[in-house]
């Protein structure tokens, strides 16, 4: 949670702006601008989304009315699609969350593998759901994972599109990660669902390692085959599907969490397990709630003005 800065809008939409979701030193890698902010008459709190300064607002609102449609497990909820042709937004009800690189620094580094594993495969999981549906997330990456007292919840779908139609080369655009991108997908070809594995496997090195190209030393030895098979630029040597990554990483048995000390983490439950959270995360949640929700609206309100440059 970060201050708004001159460039921000006032409002977007129904919403009064309270503060940004990312540090301005992510914003490099993140595909759109992400806000906290609220309805007028204080009742409801949200996720706040618009288009990054510079894309294309047709294909951006496009993806955003496809996610708003799915139903797809650990996929963030949108609630609301509007604004104009120009500028479209959506909204989606807040959850305390952190983007994946501010829980690592709330952590204070790289995750614990046992973290990293269940992280992974809720997000395996996720992906796994929505392929079976025929449906290519194509946004996969490190700020794209939301961290949440329930778990990750997956964002930016369809970032890859948005940024650039099929067969226009899409490596070096503002927004996506290159160490997230397929070769296939960021010389221009259509996104598929092995580039999402190729993301997941970026999304657990950097978990790990806190790079998403990292080098093979830095891997913790237990993911080390997993991740460099995902992170392969030949597709037929990746794992051929995201139940597969899922079935590697919950192959091993998970320790239990500590229970106390500054470790100590906390659980939600899933099919197969818990995703746990280490403690100096917890409180970097309950920090952000407590800040949000404490947040006066501003006393004097401007209509939303599309800001021309982004620092």
């Amino acid at each position: 949670m970060e201050r708004l800065r001159h460039d921000d809008p006032s409002h977007v939409g129904p919403y009064v702006i309270l503060a940004r979701l990312d540090t301005e030193s992510a914003e490099r890698t993140v595909p759109e601008r992400r806000y906290l902010g609220r309805t007028a008459d204080g009742e409801h709190t949200v996720l706040v989304c618009v288009p990054r300064v510079g894309a294309d607002p047709s294909r951006w609102a496009i993806e955003a009315e496809g996610a708003r449609r799915l139903s797809v497990p650990r996929f963030l909820r949108i609630a609301e699609v509007g604004g104009t042709a120009g500028f479209p937004w959506y909204a989606a009800p807040y959850t305390p969350a952190l983007p994946l690189p501010a829980a690592l620094a709330a952590y204070g580094g790289p995750l614990p593998e046992d973290t990293v594993r269940r992280l992974g495969a809720a997000l395996a999981e996720a992906l796994t759901a929505a392929h079976a549906q025929g449906v290519t997330h194509a946004g996969l990456s490190p700020a794209a994972v939301q961290v949440t007292p329930g778990g990750p919840v997956l964002t930016c779908f369809g970032a890859v599109r948005a940024a650039a139609p099929d067969g226009v080369r899409r490596s070096g655009l503002p927004g996506l990660d290159p160490g997230c991108l397929a070769l296939e997908q960021a010389s221009g070809g259509r996104p598929r669902p092995l580039g999402d594995v190729f993301a997941l496997g970026a999304v657990l090195a950097y978990a790990s390692t806190g790079h998403t190209v990292p080098e093979q030393s830095e891997l913790p030895p237990g993911l080390r085959t997993l991740v460099g098979s995902c992170l392969s630029s030949d597709p037929a040597v990746r794992p051929q599907s995201a139940q597969e990554v899922l079935g590697e990483l919950v192959s091993r048995g998970a320790g239990p969490a500590p229970s106390e000390g500054p470790y100590a983490q906390a659980g939600t439950v899933l099919d197969h397990g818990a995703v746990p959270l280490p403690g100096r995360v917890v409180a970097a949640l309950a920090t952000q709630s407590a800040a949000l929700l404490s947040a006066e609206l501003p006393s004097a309100q401007q209509p939303f003005v599309t800001a021309q440059k982004v620092h």
